[in-house]
């Protein structure tokens, strides 16, 4: 017997939902393990399951709401929370995240959000409950966040769909292909695509997406930086207080490191300490529970070491290396760095956001691996803007080259700052288009096509 496409359809899902929660049962033991050995999890699973406190809205009021699964969506879902509440202050904004640190700075960063929670395990009987409790009227997933059960829900409830700061990577783009026809009809589901380049837009069309919803509007991260005193004192007063660098003094700053990329910082730093012995190494670990680990790992290779939650205030720190062991501040402790290595990209991991360091005219190296950030890296690469090393021997070579060289520095960070400038625009370009599916009376939405400006 042939299948209708409705039946088709319903066994895609269904053998979705059965993979989904396979794939739960088999990873359980590691959620259990995380769950005793660090405490996660434990605090948000019954939100996973969408039971949201009876507070969060209580009066069952119309909402706008944004999923930015951790620390860089939600901070670019910062540059688009004040604008929304401003153009649309009959409905509430809420926001979720799925990991705790994405949690943590949402919590103390976003004044403009009415309530934060996890996002539900995207099981059809669960987004149902959590739909009901938020009432979105419009659903923004950041970045390439399909998850199709929820997107499904929506369609049948009537909540408009989008997706902003889209990307498909060159490392993803193969396994989508793997599902396409899955894929497709997942896609059918998301109302519009707000794509950060030609590239990504290209592999979503391929991938079944309607190219009549699909736009270019640029990478919302060059908007989602804020230029340096934006939030005057509030950066010298806080966080810098713990870090009073005398003027002079060499700071080397590697940000959301990785698993083996710490040991090769520290080995470049320990031959800059030979010539310039007052130098201090500020680690930022990408993972809150490595940080016993890579204080571990900066003792062991000889350095005097402190975590920043141990740094007195208003003294300069006497040790060699300073643990990041904070959320949220390692964009502002950017602002001290003679030169930055931006982390998870000696390893085979995509790389981090390198346009932090950049706002503040910082000199930037990274690895190979920045197939995450891919067109961003090379328009800094091709306006020599940034440092790519191809291996563990180039990095030290590089880092240690630019800190005894502050004419490459000065142009390095100067070039970084003015790329960053010339391509802010995909904010407003992004709430054009939202203003299509939620119609803003006499405002004209018109978005013109994007070029990186390099």
């Amino acid at each position: 017997m042939k299948l209708t496409g409705r039946q088709t359809t319903s066994i895609m899902y269904l053998l979705y939902s059965i993979l989904t929660l396979v794939a739960f049962v088999g990873l359980s033991p590691y959620f259990v393990y995380q769950a005793i050995r660090y405490k996660k999890y434990t605090g948000s699973f019954r939100q996973r399951l969408g039971f949201l406190p009876l507070s969060f809205n209580f009066d069952g009021e119309a909402s706008i709401w944004i999923h930015a699964v951790s620390v860089g969506e939600v901070l670019m879902a910062r540059a688009l929370a004040a604008d929304l509440k401003e153009r649309y202050p009959r409905l509430r904004l809420f926001l979720s995240t799925t990991t705790i640190g994405g949690q943590q700075i949402a919590r103390r960063n976003l004044q403009t959000v009415d309530g934060v929670f996890y996002f539900p395990f995207d099981w059809t009987f669960i987004v149902r409950r959590t739909l009901a409790l938020v009432k979105p009227q419009l659903f923004i997933m950041m970045e390439t966040e399909i998850w199709p059960n929820l997107l499904r829900a929506c369609r049948r409830q009537g909540v408009k769909t989008i997706v902003i700061n889209g990307r498909i990577s060159q490392r993803s783009y193969p396994r989508y292909r793997l599902i396409r026809p899955f894929f497709r009809r997942v896609l059918a589901d998301v109302d519009r695509f707000c794509m950060q380049s030609e590239e990504s837009a290209r592999r979503l069309i391929s991938l079944g997406a309607d190219a009549r919803r699909v736009t270019v509007t640029g990478s919302l991260k060059f908007d989602s930086v804020e230029r340096p005193g934006a939030r005057p004192g509030q950066a010298r007063d806080r966080v810098l207080r713990f870090l009073r660098v005398s003027p002079g003094r060499t700071v080397l700053v590697a940000g959301s490191t990785m698993r083996g990329e710490e040991t090769v910082v520290l080995r470049a730093f320990s031959t800059i300490k030979q010539t310039l012995p007052g130098a201090l190494c500020v680690l930022a670990p990408r993972q809150p529970e490595r940080f016993g680990e890579v204080e571990r790992l900066a003792r062991e290779a000889g350095f005097v070491a402190i975590r920043r939650s141990e740094l007195p205030i208003d003294a300069e720190p006497r040790a060699d290396v300073v643990v990041l062991d904070t959320i949220g501040e390692l964009a502002r402790i950017y602002q001290l760095a003679t030169a930055v290595f931006v982390g998870g990209s000696l390893m085979d991991l995509g790389g981090h956001n390198i346009l932090e360091p950049a706002i503040f005219g910082k000199p930037i190296v990274f690895g190979p691996h920045m197939q995450n950030f891919r067109e961003i890296a090379d328009a800094f690469l091709a306006n020599d803007a940034a440092v790519q090393v191809q291996s563990e021997r180039d990095f030290d070579e590089a880092i240690i080259a630019l800190v005894h060289d502050p004419v490459r520095r000065n142009r390095l960070g100067a070039a970084a700052s003015a790329l960053v400038e010339a391509n802010r625009g995909a904010k407003d370009k992004t709430l054009a288009i939202i203003a299509e599916l939620l119609p803003l009376p006499g405002r004209s939405a018109i978005v013109r096509p994007f070029r990186l400006v390099q």
